[in-house]
């Protein structure tokens, strides 16, 4: 097991988002700081939990019906998290919507549980639910913040400052654009492209 290995792939070198190209739906689904904190934080307690129990259960579970068995797990998780949120957290709930539900099928915790979890003992499935999770959520917090911040003028709305946030510029000059659809998939578009000139000068230096 190689826990730093695994803390390098989920936040850099295979972040599930901005190298995997996974969980898509989700991520584009946030456009402030409470809403990319909330679904950050659900999909790592549910990656990291659903992981642990596939792994105990790798050797029991018939191939044949392993994708179907590893939904019931991941959306016995969901379903606990979901229920979670509208009691404790409403705000959140209610502004993330439909999307909590479909974490049951989000590419991130199925391909974890295919390609990790099933064929690893329950302490590496664990860390790599938490490493591949915080790098989702990272990269969720960084679109959410942008997003929020050029489409409202505001950072923390929904979590910060009684729920409102702090205003940083009057929502006249913000881009209303940003909040919507396109706005996600520009921000998305060039983060990926900044992380692959990134990585494409680090891979260079490292030929050298």
């Amino acid at each position: 097991m190689n826990v730093g290995k695994q803390i390098k792939e989920g936040l850099w070198s295979q972040n599930p988002v901005l190298v995997q190209l996974l969980g898509m739906c989700s991520t584009l689904a946030t456009t402030s700081f409470s809403n990319g904190l909330g679904m950050g934080v659900s999909v790592t307690i549910i990656l990291t939990l659903s992981n642990v129990i596939i792994s105990l259960l790798r050797k029991i579970i018939p191939d044949k019906i392993r994708i179907a068995a590893y939904i019931v797990v991941i959306a016995t998780f969901v379903t606990m998290v979901d229920l979670l949120l509208q009691a404790y957290l409403p705000d959140i709930a209610e502004s993330l919507g439909v999307f909590i539900p479909l974490i049951v099928v989000n590419c991130i915790i199925l391909a974890r549980a295919e390609a990790f979890a099933s064929k690893n003992r329950v302490l590496p499935a664990a860390i790599d639910g938490l490493c591949q999770g915080f790098g989702y959520t990272l990269v969720l917090l960084v679109m959410s913040v942008i997003r929020e911040f050029l489409g409202n003028g505001t950072f923390g709305a929904g979590l910060l400052n009684g729920g409102e946030g702090y205003k940083v510029f009057s929502s006249d000059y913000s881009a209303l654009m940003m909040v919507m659809p396109v706005g996600g998939f520009l921000t998305l578009g060039v983060l990926i492209a900044l992380m692959q000139w990134v990585q494409g000068r680090s891979a260079g230096k490292g030929g050298k």
